[in-house]
């Protein structure tokens, strides 16, 4: 095969070597059709961007208010992973599409503040089989390699297209004087689980659930349509599907059990989760719970306190952070993970101390009111430079805590513990989340500014834990494949092995025991596909 590519080398080599003289550009051809049907997984991780305080109550239900969400994803996170395991991607995916349509549903038709507090909670403990259910496992495990990167990290930065439709719908919707007010944008958050019920099934299925179930076959055939072009005979089919299958083996064979205890039994495994239980709590103790849950207080701190001017900046700002986590995603295979993980957190701390510096300013010159209790000649450069500080602030973040903290957990995870690791990731992200609700309003009140100290000495020390535990995913010669990621956790070992069987493939040697007849298929697939692909493929590919 002119593809081919011999035995020995970077692994990260050998797939670069298999991809000279294509067409790798993600809209062309059969690439463009597969990122299309992935962008389906992508714009529905908007639903979570709603997660935004849509009916104000009082003060002192503010932080019971927004911290009941996450409160319910917690109790609800444990399930999702054994579903995503069993029952594949697909229909989980489903599944958490009709549960949050009916919880939304029930949202909408609240008929007090208790009512649609208790709404939320249901949300929250729904939200994980949709935010767990696969979408970016699936997105991992479906992309083409050189896409993976950048597409998976998408998917949690598309949690701002959620944000904008929330903030620019009540920025139109607080003025209605009745309840539809807020139910508008409550109806509008099942808008995305509507697309994902009425297209899931037009989506694949992830070709490494398939092998680890033994349905070979089905798994080969996806790859050869959305990877391939349809052509069996690229030798691309066979350099993914044996890495796939050895990866599964080297699993296998080294009693990687599946269960939560095997997250923090190896050496590897605990290197991952040092990592990941670490940028699950960074992503929300970083200070952007002030912005994204208390805005009203910031602003209203430099004198910002008119609704409508609130809830356009809101708006203006949740473009901004789209754009930023738009521009972090699609840079992660250039400038790499550990390259943007410091980045972030160093201008977070610089940002964070811009901030506190101005709010300290502002405070000082804002000690005498007038009699409708407005400060009297505030200092407004220093309102204004809050307000850029917050805008220099987000721009830091979102290169990194925003597209990375699902993409970097999925990735470095093995397939096994892929549903479990995200799991756990959510569950510390949850965590943290109710701990700052309840905490951020408390000490904003008693400290003011005083609270952004803590802040930005707290960032100083991500930036060094991160410098000394965050690995480089990105390889010399671009993206690793997914399974030959294990070599930085793992030891070199597993590794070689991995690639030994990856170079097999690339030259056409799989082992016929591998590939096993896939019950189903023509349901699953069409008779002519199926029979396409059985036809054109080589011998050793065939049952």
């Amino acid at each position: 095969m002119e593809h081919a590519v011999h035995a020995g080398g970077d692994p990260n080599t050998q797939l670069a070597q298999l991809l000279v003289g294509r067409d790798t550009r993600w809209w062309r051809g059969h690439l463009g059709k597969l990122n299309l049907v992935i962008v389906l997984l992508l714009i529905t991780s908007m639903t979570n961007g709603y997660d935004v305080v849509l009916w104000l109550p009082s003060a002192s239900s503010l932080g019971l208010f927004n911290a009941i969400q996450s409160i319910g994803g917690i109790a609800g996170l444990p399930i999702a992973p054994y579903l995503n395991d069993y029952l594949g991607r697909r229909w989980t995916i489903f599944i958490g599409a009709c549960i949050m349509l009916i919880g939304v549903a029930i949202q909408t038709a609240a008929q007090s503040v208790g009512m649609f507090i208790g709404c939320r909670f249901l949300i929250g403990a729904l939200w994980p089989l949709v935010r767990l259910s696969g979408r970016p496992v699936l997105i991992t495990e479906l992309a083409f390699p050189t896409h993976r990167g950048p597409l998976t990290s998408l998917y949690n930065s598309s949690w701002y297209l959620g944000s904008i439709v929330a903030a620019w719908t009540t920025f139109g919707t607080f003025r209605i004087p009745n309840t539809w007010g807020w139910r508008i944008p409550s109806l509008l958050q099942g808008l995305p689980s509507i697309f994902q019920f009425c297209l899931i099934m037009f989506i694949p299925e992830s070709p490494r659930w398939l092998v680890d179930k033994g349905k070979d076959e089905q798994a080969i055939a996806i790859i050869t349509k959305y990877h391939c072009g349809g052509d069996s005979s690229d030798p691309l089919v066979e350099f993914e599907y044996n890495e796939i299958k050895e990866a599964l083996r080297i699993e296998k064979e080294a009693n990687r059990g599946s269960s939560y205890k095997a997250l923090f039994t190896t050496r590897g495994n605990l290197k991952r989760m040092r990592v990941i239980i670490a940028i699950a709590f960074f992503s929300q103790w970083s200070g952007n719970g002030i912005v994204s849950y208390y805005l009203n207080k910031a602003l209203d701190g430099i004198g910002i306190r008119s609704q409508g001017q609130q809830t356009l900046l809101n708006g203006i700002l949740q473009i901004y952070n789209y754009g930023t986590a738009i521009i972090g995603a699609l840079t992660v295979d250039k400038a790499g993970r550990r390259v943007l993980f410091l980045t972030s957190t160093a201008g977070m701390c610089a940002s964070y101390l811009m901030w506190t510096v101005c709010a300290a300013l502002y405070a000082q010159s804002a000690t005498n009111l007038d009699a409708n209790g407005d400060p009297i000649n505030p200092n407004k450069n220093a309102g204004n430079g809050v307000l850029a500080a917050i805008f220099f602030y987000y721009g830091f973040y979102n290169i990194a805590m925003s597209p990375l903290l699902v993409s970097y957990t999925v990735e470095i995870l093995p397939f096994r513990l892929r549903s479990k690791g995200l799991m756990i990731m959510q569950m510390c992200v949850n965590a943290s989340l109710v701990f700052n609700q309840y905490a951020n309003p408390i000490a904003m009140a008693a400290l003011e500014w005083k609270y952004y100290i803590i802040y930005t000495v707290w960032i100083a020390f991500e930036f060094v834990y991160l410098f000394f535990t965050v690995i480089e995913t990105k390889g010399k010669d671009g993206p690793l494949p997914l399974e030959e990621i294990a070599q930085l956790f793992d030891g070199k070992d597993s590794a070689d092995a991995i690639a030994a069987a990856g170079q097999a493939g690339a030259a056409g040697h799989i082992n016929p025991e591998d590939a096993t007849q896939a019950y189903g298929e023509e349901k699953a697939y069409g008779k002519d596909e199926v029979e396409h692909v059985d036809n054109n493929r080589p011998h050793e590919l065939r049952a």
